[in-house]
């Protein structure tokens, strides 16, 4: 049964940082390594948005909220994926989860970000 493990997430102060982490549990590497990485969030009281992602090749993109604050990285040997998010502000608090194809998800970790 392949399970995506989240953990990274907590509380943190405005212009602080977290590294989120997904480890891929019994995915096989050939259904790891060539599908698309992402995170995305989910606000309260909002949809689930598109944080950022990775294709097998390294391409990343990033929604504009978040381009040159937050990284997405990948590493295969580990199945892991992460999101090291930078200079954080009160609007990035949300549940954050990770998707991994089309089909696997995580169960998602809480943000929060006070002022």
């Amino acid at each position: 049964q392949v399970r995506l493990l989240e953990s990274g997430g907590g509380f943190v102060q405005t212009g602080g940082s977290l590294r989120l982490s997904c480890v891929a549990r019994g995915m096989i590497t050939s259904v790891f390594n060539p599908n698309i990485k992402a995170w995305y969030r989910q606000a309260p009281g909002k949809q689930r948005e598109l944080v950022a992602s990775i294709s097998h090749r390294g391409h990343t993109e990033y929604s504009d909220s978040v381009n040159g604050r937050f990284t997405i990285s990948k590493d295969n040997s580990r199945k892991t994926v992460y999101l090291q998010m930078n200079s954080l502000k009160t609007e990035d608090t949300a549940v954050y989860y990770c998707n991994i194809g089309e089909d696997f998800w995580g169960q998602g970790t809480q943000v929060t970000v006070s002022s």
